[in-house]
C-alpha cells in the first residue's frame, strides 16, 4: 500500500499557491494539507500540521524561505524542503539548508513530479529512523519572539520557567521566552513537561531522580549534568509517582 505524502504549500502569491495545488492533485500519492503566505506562517503550520514536504517561495514578506528553512533543518525530523522560486541566484544557499530541489517558476508538472519523488524517498528513510526513536520525540512547538518564529523541538526543552508575565523556555539550543502561560504548555504537551512546581515545567526526557537536602527542600535532578530544580510539596508526590513509572531506579 502506497502512503500518501502531506504537502504544505508556501508562497505569498494567491496564484503561484493556486498553480502548485493544482499540480500537486494531478499528481498521485501526495495531498496538500495546507497553505503559508509567509516564513512564519510556515514555521506555525509545520508545527501544527507536520507536513512531509513543503514547497517552499524564497521571497516572502517578514522571514523569507531561505530563514524559513533554516529552522527547519534543527528539527529531530524535519519535512523535506522543495524550493520553488522565480528567482536562479539563490540555488547554492538553498542547498546550505539542504533543499531536496531547486525548482523555477513557471514550475513544470514532470520537474515537480521529479523532485517530490525525490523528497518522498529522503522522508521514507526520515521516517524508519524515527520510528526507532522513543514516541515522545516528534513535536514541535512555533514561538513568537522578536527574531521572528522559532520552532523548538518539546524533546528538546530542557525546563519552562515562570517569571512575572512570561515564560522562558530552556532548551539545547539556548532560552526562549514566550507568551504561552505554563498552564497552556502543562495542557497541551503533557507527555513532554511535567509541573514540579507553582513557576516550573520540567522536560520529562531529561527527568533523573529527585532528593532532598539537609533543609527538607526536594529537588528534581536532571540528566546530561543539568542541575536540579526545586520541586514544591504540592507537586512532590505527582513527580514521585512519574518517576517510579518511568525511573524505577531514579531517586
Amino acid at each position: 500500500m502506497t502512503l500518501t505524502q502531506s504537502v504544505l504549500i508556501a508562497d505569498d502569491e494567491p496564484l503561484a499557491r493556486e498553480r502548485l495545488q493544482r499540480l500537486v492533485a494531478e499528481l498521485p500519492g501526495y495531498q496538500v494539507c495546507g497553505e503559508a503566505a509567509d516564513g512564519d506562517a510556515v514555521l506555525k503550520e509545520v508545527a501544527r500540521l507536520q507536513p512531509d514536504i513543503v514547497l517552499l517561495d524564497i521571497r516572502m514578506p517578514g522571514l523569507d524561505g531561505l530563514a524559513a528553512a533554516a529552522q527547519l533543518t534543527r528539527l529531530n525530523n524535519p519535512p523535506a524542503v522543495i524550493f520553488c522560486t522565480a528567482y536562479d541566484r539563490y540555488a547554492i544557499n538553498a542547498f546550505e539548508v539542504q533543499a531536496v530541489a531547486y525548482l523555477l517558476k513557471p514550475v513544470r508538472r514532470e520537474a515537480l513530479a521529479d523532485a517530490l519523488a525525490r523528497a518522498g524517498r529522503i522522508n521514507r528513510v526520515q521516517l524508519q529512523a524515527l520510528q526507532q526513536r522513543e514516541s515522545e520525540e516528534g513535536g514541535q512547538l512555533a514561538v513568537r519572539t522578536h527574531r521572528g518564529t522559532e520552532l523548538i523541538d518539546l524533546h528538546r526543552i530542557h525546563y519552562c520557567e515562570a517569571d512575572q508575565k512570561c515564560v522562558t523556555l530552556h532548551h539545547e539550543q539556548g532560552e526562549t521566552v514566550t507568551d504561552y502561560t505554563l498552564k497552556e504548555l502543562e495542557q497541551a504537551w503533557p507527555q513532554y513537561l511535567l509541573r514540579i512546581h507553582r513557576h516550573t515545567l520540567v522536560g520529562t526526557r531529561f527527568l533523573q531522580g529527585m532528593i532532598r537536602d539537609r533543609d527538607g527542600q526536594q529537588f528534581a535532578t536532571l540528566r546530561d549534568n543539568l542541575g536540579k530544580l526545586p520541586v514544591s510539596r504540592r507537586h512532590a508526590s505527582q513527580l514521585k509517582s512519574w518517576l517510579s513509572e518511568h525511573r524505577p531506579d531514579a531517586g
